[in-house]
């Protein structure tokens, strides 16, 4: 798929996003994020083409999506030191040649949907280096620590030639664990003295990580070593997400910059096995089939509130919802049969057609 030679803004737009160019890139994802129904098919297009343009060396033996850049997700609570951690991280690794993209994900204010994206102000020494781009993103209240086109601002930034791409989740807790079904590595952030062994073995976002890092070891070195001999256990006990790797732990100090070399190498050793092993090139493969399940599921919600009889029906079913006359189970069936019926109607139609 093509952009239309007429639609000469696009395809400049691609062509910058292409050359690397960062303000090329910030309007390409503006316009995946955009929620106005023009820009979707002009946004579809984009994508298109960045993806065919990625996929267009690849033979008929090989995997479907190249693999030439690392795609890290960082989560962790609200003040383990995330921003810090990432900023010290890319300054190190863009001394070290790589060109690295942050796309990092604010929450969004269930009142007025605000957010603040002070992402990029926590990052002010990474934001004025060329070789590094940062986007702050609103969740919108999508769910998960991501938002719903983070993969599309995934595959622009690696279009734009950037070799490793962070993704930071809003920082929510147990449940966030959407980013490591669209990174190649997840990576948990934790604060010493910030729960007991039982913490530490529940299931979720424990048992999806690659590497858990202590943050903030230089406050209190003792509690930091208690902290890694506990989850080091505490993994133990969980299955590992490969065969090929088992869950390393770690402490290190972000704001001293103190044990960045060694979490690069437990990247790198990470990166290593996994490729050898072919999980690599597998995991890109899932992360596309959940990126498709996404998009169907995204679609599917947007059809059915757009759907004429549902619209018409939504208030004043909401309202006896609201009031108690009705329960949210029969209304959501009540809906949904609206939605059927119509669709059941279509079917026949085309059948008698």
């Amino acid at each position: 798929m093509q952009i239309e030679a007429e639609n000469t803004s696009d395809a400049q737009l691609l062509i910058g996003v292409r050359k690397g160019e960062r303000r090329a890139l910030a309007k390409a994802i503006t316009l995946v994020e955009s929620t106005l129904p023009e820009h979707a098919e002009r946004a579809q297009k984009l994508i298109a083409e960045i993806v065919a343009t990625a996929n267009s060396s690849v033979g008929a033996n090989d995997t479907p999506l190249k693999t030439e850049s690392l795609r890290i997700g960082i989560s962790g609570v609200p003040g383990v030191g995330k921003s810090t951690f990432i900023e010290a991280l890319g300054l190190y690794l863009i001394a070290a040649g790589h060109k690295v993209a942050v796309l990092a994900v604010d929450p969004s204010s269930s009142l007025t949907g605000g957010s603040i994206l002070g992402d990029k102000t926590r990052m002010e020494q990474l934001s004025l280096t060329d070789a590094a781009f940062i986007r702050p993103s609103p969740s919108s209240g999508a769910l998960g620590g991501v938002t719903d086109h983070t993969r599309e601002a995934i595959l622009l930034c690696e279009a734009a030639g950037y070799d490793i791409i962070i993704v930071e989740t809003v920082g929510v807790g147990q449940s966030e664990i959407a980013v490591a079904a669209m990174t190649d590595m997840f990576v948990l952030m934790q604060l010493p003295n910030a729960g007991d062994d039982l913490q530490a073995i529940k299931k979720g976002i424990m048992e999806l990580a690659d590497v858990v890092v202590f943050n903030k070891a230089d406050i209190d070195l003792i509690a930091a070593q208690r902290a890694v001999a506990q989850m080091r256990l505490a993994l133990s006990m969980l299955r590992p997400t490969s065969k090929f790797w088992t869950p390393q732990v770690m402490s290190l100090s972000a704001l001293k910059q103190d044990g960045l070399a060694e979490f690069w190498q437990q990247v790198s050793d990470f990166r290593l096995k996994m490729q050898a092993s072919g999980e690599f090139a597998a995991k890109r493969q899932h992360q596309a089939l959940a990126w498709m399940n996404q998009q169907i599921d995204s679609a599917l919600r947007q059809q059915f509130r757009q759907h004429p009889a549902v619209a018409s029906a939504l208030p004043a079913i909401s309202a006896d919802v609201e009031n108690g006359s009705m329960t949210p189970t029969v209304a959501a069936g009540q809906l949904l049969a609206l939605a059927k019926k119509d669709f059941e109607e279509s079917k026949q139609r085309k059948n008698h057609a």
